[in-house]
């Protein structure tokens, strides 16, 4: 966990410059329907029924790639 300070334009890109080493793992920053998801205040069907309407975006992707490897894995990270 990391906690940026961007308060500036300054501090925004330098922010942004930490996390393009991150760019190749499969992981979103402050992804609010997977923190939900994970820590058990939605469902699977909830989660997909949000992502549906994005996916054709690349975060409606990640989303419903989220609900594939947690239907493939069910060992998952929620409590």
């Amino acid at each position: 966990m990391a906690w940026l300070d961007t308060g500036t334009h300054e501090s925004l890109l330098d922010a942004q410059c930490s996390f393009t080493p991150l760019s190749g793992v499969r992981a979103h920053i402050a992804c609010p329907e997977e923190i939900a998801f994970r820590q058990g205040f939605i469902t699977a069907e909830q989660l997909e029924a949000l992502a549906q309407p994005i996916k054709k975006s690349g975060y409606g992707q990640y989303l419903l790639a989220l609900l594939e490897d947690n239907r493939s894995n069910p060992r998952s990270e929620r409590p």
